[in-house]
């Protein structure tokens, strides 16, 4: 006859073993929780046109992502056309996401202040009023303490003769702005340099900083890859699919299989020039299909040996895109077939070439 008594003392120990496991297990899930949120860290930067800000800081080695907004003033939600009315109080500002163990805070904060004019409080450059003055909001009261002595630091360089005017504020909000802005510099790049070459925010940098002025994030290449987070914000699921993981959309079902109008097609992430409408043609697989490419500098070709067979990989030089393959059996003169997924592409028609940044490329189309 069993031992009851013995068999229930041994469940009991068994259980608030169990219990005791699954406490200790809980505690350490937690620290891991609570080591990786310590991972990443939040500043905001006002510093004039939130496109050059926002590109500059994207650039810096630890920094995680950076989202274009709006901050410092009462108004909820803001839009565009309100802020830059200057009626709202707010500046337009950046919010950057970074590694705290790759860049500290001061440090950022560091970059910041050598991409502004930060004696000027009454704008930025070109670009004049109340929501463009420069601003550091710190979330916390060491941030507050870092900030103060950053700009301390750089008023003893002697750099500036005039007073430094940047202003440092508790972040009360933070609203993003409309996603026309978001990552503006590599959507637009043609518009964003144009605008930023003649702003006159990088000729003062490189007087002020000439040591910096071939390092320094002003100079970096705008075409550079954001990171990964950044792209994934900015692209829709299908496209960073495609583009960043290689994939395929479905035929016939894809934006630009079937667009006849006359335009460029760029990299959706980088902006850089791709394919022209006049070297397109309907291969009847139902992806977009061209003759040749508008400019071979763009172009990437790699072996690709997946689905037991070698292709010819398509990839965009700057953006690093995946875009599609391309066959020896399109028509003449070059009997070549681009075979591009409409989500690694942006078309641009004719008529907003020089809206867009692009008006170098009208005279294809003469």
């Amino acid at each position: 006859m069993a031992d009851w008594s013995r068999v229930r003392k041994l469940l009991a120990w068994a259980g608030a073993a169990l219990a005791v496991f699954f406490i200790t297990l809980e505690a350490q899930g937690a620290e891991i929780v609570e080591k990786s949120q310590d991972k990443s860290g939040t500043a905001v930067f006002a510093g004039g046109c939130f496109w050059c800000t926002e590109s500059d800081m994207v650039k810096v080695p630890g920094v995680i992502s950076a989202v274009s907004g709006y901050a410092g003033g009462e108004e909820a939600n803001p839009t565009y056309e309100q802020v830059s009315s200057g009626l709202t109080g707010h500046a337009e500002a950046v919010r950057v996401e970074f590694d705290p163990s790759v860049i500290s805070y001061g440090e950022l904060v560091r970059i910041f202040l050598k991409s502004i004019d930060p004696t000027d409080a009454s704008g930025q450059f070109v670009d004049r009023g109340t929501q463009y003055r420069p601003m550091i909001f710190h979330l916390d009261q060491e941030q507050k303490q870092e900030a103060e002595k950053a700009l301390d630091e750089l008023a003893r360089t002697g750099v500036f003769s005039k007073p430094l005017a940047v202003q440092i504020s508790p972040l009360d909000n933070f609203y993003p702005a409309e996603d026309f802005h978001q990552g503006f510099y590599c959507k637009n790049p043609m518009r964003y340099k144009t605008y930023r070459r003649y702003s006159g925010r990088d000729q003062f940098l490189a007087r002020t900083w000439p040591k910096d002025k071939e390092s320094g994030p002003a100079k970096r290449q705008d075409r550079q890859k954001p990171a990964p987070e950044t792209l994934k914000m900015k692209l829709s699921p299908l496209q960073y699919q495609v583009t960043q993981k290689d994939g395929t959309e479905p035929p016939f079902r894809n934006e630009y299989w079937d667009e006849k109008r006359p335009g460029l097609y760029v990299d959706v992430v980088s902006g850089e020039p791709l394919f022209s409408s006049l070297d397109k043609f309907d291969s009847g697989t139902g992806w977009p299909s061209f003759t040749r490419t508008l400019a071979p500098e763009n172009i990437v070709l790699h072996q690709d040996e997946s689905l037991f067979t070698t292709r010819t990989e398509v990839r965009s030089k700057h953006g690093d895109s995946h875009l599609g393959h391309v066959f020896d059996d399109g028509p003449q003169p070059t009997g070549l077939r681009y075979c591009m997924n409409s989500a690694a592409l942006r078309f641009i028609p004719k008529d907003k070439l020089m809206e867009e940044g692009y008006g170098d490329y009208l005279k294809l189309f003469e």
